[in-house]
């Protein structure tokens, strides 16, 4: 029964994850509209930002959810210690995201930069981790390496994601004040941040269809 409910937890992630991610993608095309009421579309990005939460959140869960499944079926030889450590580390990170989104922290903000640095080096530990199993060096099973780093070009892709949004805010700002270029600013910073999106939707599947493959 607890494999069977850690297992469905780790399913609900990947359901909220794009769930969450797809009503972003479609607000983002109403915030963009300029032919859309201004109220509307403000109201519309602070949906997107609340719904955004639901794949900050999955991205987080994300780990440690995976990492008991790893060890309680044996693909990591670990001392189950560690298990509680991940937890521990997770919901951490999850407070912080979650404060950082409640209190409206801004870019210089120490959580956010606090933030910005776990995602690296989530990034880096998951590329290497899995770069060195497909090495040989960890005789772990393919599909868990491979699984390794397609989560870390999820975290690579959302720092690159929020690169490319980094003028949205101010752009928002400044179609609330009414200023001629908030149009241009807002449909070039939603543009080009959307196949990143799609890109993040296409590893996401690939991990689910490794997760139900398990190639060895």
């Amino acid at each position: 029964m607890a494999d069977a409910l850690l297992l469905m937890l780790h399913v609900l992630i990947l359901v909220y994850w794009l769930g969450g991610d797809l009503g972003a993608f479609v607000a983002s095309f109403l915030i963009s509209n300029p032919n859309k009421d201004r109220a509307a579309r403000l109201g519309a990005a602070g949906l997107l930002a609340d719904v955004d939460m639901a794949p900050r959140t999955a991205l987080i869960l994300a780990f440690p959810t995976g990492f008991t499944l790893a060890v309680t079926r044996g693909w990591l030889a670990l001392d189950p210690l560690w298990i509680a450590v991940a937890w521990i580390t997770g919901l951490i990170w999850l407070s912080i995201a979650w404060r950082i989104h409640l209190s409206h922290a801004g870019p210089a903000s120490g959580l956010r930069r606090f933030d910005l640095g776990l995602r690296w080096v989530a990034a880096a530990g998951l590329g290497a981790a899995g770069a060195a199993g497909l090495a040989g060096a960890t005789g772990w099973p393919l599909f868990l390496n491979l699984k390794l780093l397609i989560l870390a070009g999820c975290v690579l892709t959302g720092l690159l994601v929020r690169r490319l949004t980094a003028d949205l805010g101010p752009a928002l700002g400044a179609l609330a004040a009414g200023q001629a270029d908030a149009d241009a600013r807002i449909a070039r910073s939603l543009a080009v941040t959307r196949p990143a999106v799609l890109l993040i939707w296409l590893l996401l599947l690939a991990a689910a269809l490794l997760g139900l493959w398990k190639p060895q």
